[in-house]
């Protein structure tokens, strides 16, 4: 069967989806005779582009890359995103705009429009988890079609549909972790004698962390994941603004210094707990020991444990890349993932 895909956002993970269904064709058409073209792009600074017939991907790609517009490879004259949906003829759209923490707009818009238009919508973009889950999941239900979101916690590896799939009936209890990868990076480099504004830099250059660093370091990014596994999993709605992060910007390379000597470290701790009826969640700078499985997690490692009320303690962890650098191409597989478990 063949799949018209619409990609919206064309930033690095997407590009790398893009290069990775590429790669992956061959195996696609042998073990699921699976087929696709590109028919519609959105990009944030360089145009728009939708032909249903299907689109020069790898021109696209070499144009963005080079700074350029896409719009010459358009069949219509498209203004924007939800022009991108509506004239794509997309059977699958791939959501990668960039996060708003406090509504989740414009992803949620772009998210109903292709379902409501019989599409798969897959996101690895974390804000219409936490402010449309239920609606967006019912929606996707009443239409036959899937609302995937495996990226949107530790980037490809399987956290909501392990847990889904692999835990049935099993309830809950906590979650904690290690879900920012920049922070741990500073936090690293900083224990080993950088000074923070040193660090963040290096992690802006490998590309880790954002020109403007302040969800990764404020904590908001590891809050919204937190919300994220909090609302799909303990079925409680919770929003980044609820769990209430507190970042790094206080540690100092004193209490650093301090740690080490006392053979501890401080990691940006994510945590969310049942107690009673209630979910308590928190994002804060914890100091852990050896005796902690977060102990050992450096440079740009995550993961996290699971505790439910049959099995005790579950982990999953993704160890440091090299060169400490962060994964759009693991990101880009969860949305891959995604994509075969719709289409398969």
């Amino acid at each position: 069967m063949h799949y018209k895909l619409a990609l919206i956002g064309f930033g690095n993970v997407a590009r790398a989806l893009a290069r990775l269904l590429i790669r992956k064709q061959d195996l696609l058409k042998s073990q699921y005779d699976v087929t696709f073209s590109f028919t519609g792009i959105s990009t944030g600074s360089h145009g728009f582009a939708v032909n249903p017939n299907g689109l020069d991907i790898q021109k696209a790609l070499e144009l963005v890359e080079s700074g350029q517009s896409i719009f010459p490879l358009s069949s219509f004259n498209v203004k924007n995103s939800l022009d991108v949906i509506n004239h794509s003829s997309a059977d699958v759209m791939f959501e990668n705009s960039p996060v708003n923490t406090q509504t989740g707009q414009p992803a949620l818009d772009h998210i109903r429009t292709a379902l409501n238009l019989n599409m798969h919508a897959i996101t690895a973009n974390k804000g219409p988890v936490v402010h449309g889950y239920r609606e967006l999941t019912a929606l996707a239900k009443s239409k036959g079609k899937r609302f995937g979101f495996e990226s949107t916690v530790l980037g490809g590896a399987p956290v909501f549909s392990l847990y889904r799939e692999a835990f049935p009936l099993a309830e809950l209890t906590s979650i904690k972790g290690i879900f920012n990868a920049t922070t741990n990076v500073i936090l690293t480099l900083m224990e080993n004698g950088e000074a923070y504004d040193d660090a963040v830099k290096y992690a802006q250059s490998i590309g880790l962390a954002e020109t403007d660093p302040t969800n990764d370091v404020d904590g908001w990014d590891a809050a919204i994941k937190v919300a994220a596994l909090v609302t799909v999993l303990m079925d409680t709605p919770m929003t980044p603004q609820q769990v209430n992060p507190t970042g790094i910007r206080g540690i100092t390379p004193e209490m650093i210094a301090k740690a080490k000597a006392e053979g501890k470290r401080y990691k940006l701790v994510c945590s969310a707990e049942k107690v009673g009826d209630k979910v308590e969640a928190s994002v804060s700078p914890q100091l852990v020991d050896s005796t902690s499985p977060l102990y050992g997690m450096m440079n740009s490692s995550t993961g996290i444990t699971f505790r439910t009320d049959v099995i005790l303690d579950y982990s999953i962890s993704l160890s440091e890349k090299p060169g400490m650098k962060g994964g759009p191409v693991e990101t880009a597989y969860g949305l891959f993932a995604d994509f075969v478990n719709a289409v398969k």
